[in-house]
């Protein structure tokens, strides 16, 4: 897959057809736009370029709201490879980019490709206010020599597959249903560094993973599995703060079930498979260790069968709560 950073680099494509987008978790919704694009490709002649952007837009036209990406830069062009898109125009994204007009990114950044098909989302929008829809597009197609083609949305579970209703998903823990919009767990990636050594003298030694800036699920303990060197490995997540140690600080620690590796600083990748239980904060570090020993069993049986959808509304917090005030 060729990654350019400015259209001047791809200015050797004869024709080409086109798809534009975040590509933000590349869920089954972009999956569908990106495999549409490749055969309206195929079937006219034209090489298939995949356009997006980093950093994300909203990083850039919204500053001052908090925004976690759903995958990396560098996992997005993992996927991307991994769906065969055989060039991606990555735009550096800045505040003049986004002040162009449709007409005005169009003439910029696709014609010196030699546009000739531009395959776009069920609700898609191009250049400043959002003002390029397909409408529009269609027009400036007409006068600038290209056709556009609209899908239709992908429908999942009755509604609507999109990286809003992934990321409420996501944000609420329910990682089972996450997996079904992006038809894989939802993944993170990062270095293992060092924490406070608590899990080895509890019998469950654990990976702490350097909290990544994509989105994590809600706090809570999780049915994972660890990639190493692209093996995977059974494990039990705790994403949260250890109340039952008054910590504060926010944390992922894994413990692998069947596997005794030193990780520190090495990068790894972590799947959510679905989510055990909320963080609790025990009476005692004896009752901890037992029920950590309850979600070592439970998350072992559950990936053994491969299956998340048991568990995937479940861990609530508890009500009697000890370290929670009266």
């Amino acid at each position: 897959m060729l990654i350019a950073h400015s259209v001047e680099e791809l200015a050797f494509l004869a024709g080409v057809g086109v798809t534009i987008g975040n590509f933000d978790g590349v869920h089954l919704g972009h999956q569908a736009l990106i495999r549409q694009t490749m055969e309206t490709c195929r079937q006219a002649g034209l090489a298939c370029v995949l356009v997006t952007f980093w950093p994300h837009p909203r990083m850039v036209v919204a500053p001052h709201k908090p925004h976690s990406p759903l995958t990396s830069r560098e996992e997005r062009l993992r996927l991307l490879q991994g769906l065969g898109i055989p060039h991606v125009l990555e735009l550096p994204f800045d505040q003049a980019l986004a002040d162009l007009s449709p007409r005005e990114f169009i003439e910029r950044c696709l014609l010196p490709m030699q546009l000739r098909h531009l395959v776009v989302g069920y609700d898609f929008t191009l250049g400043k206010g959002r003002s390029g829809h397909a409408d529009v597009l269609r027009e400036l197609g007409l006068e600038l020599g290209f056709s556009v083609t609209q899908l239709s949305p992908v429908i999942g579970d009755d509604a609507v597959v999109s990286s809003t209703r992934l990321r409420d998903y996501i944000s609420r823990g329910d990682v089972w249903q996450a997996a079904r919009l992006l038809g894989r767990p939802y993944s993170i990636t990062g270095p293992v560094v060092h924490g406070e050594g608590r899990g080895s003298g509890l019998g469950f030694p654990t990976a702490n993973l350097l909290p990544p800036e994509t989105l994590l699920p809600a706090e809570g303990v999780y049915a994972t599995r660890v990639y190493v060197d692209g093996l995977s490995h059974a494990s039990v997540t705790n994403v949260g703060r250890k109340p039952t140690f008054d910590g504060t600080a926010l944390g992922v620690e894994s413990f692998l079930l069947d596997a005794d590796m030193n990780l520190y600083d090495r990068q790894i990748r972590l799947e959510f498979v679905a989510r055990l239980r909320g963080e609790q904060c025990f009476a005692s570090v004896q009752e901890l260790t037992r029920q950590v020993r309850k979600d070592v069993a439970e998350a072992r049986s559950l990936l053994a069968h491969g299956s998340g959808q048991a568990v995937a509304s479940s861990g609530t917090e508890v009500m009697d709560d000890p370290c929670r005030p009266a």
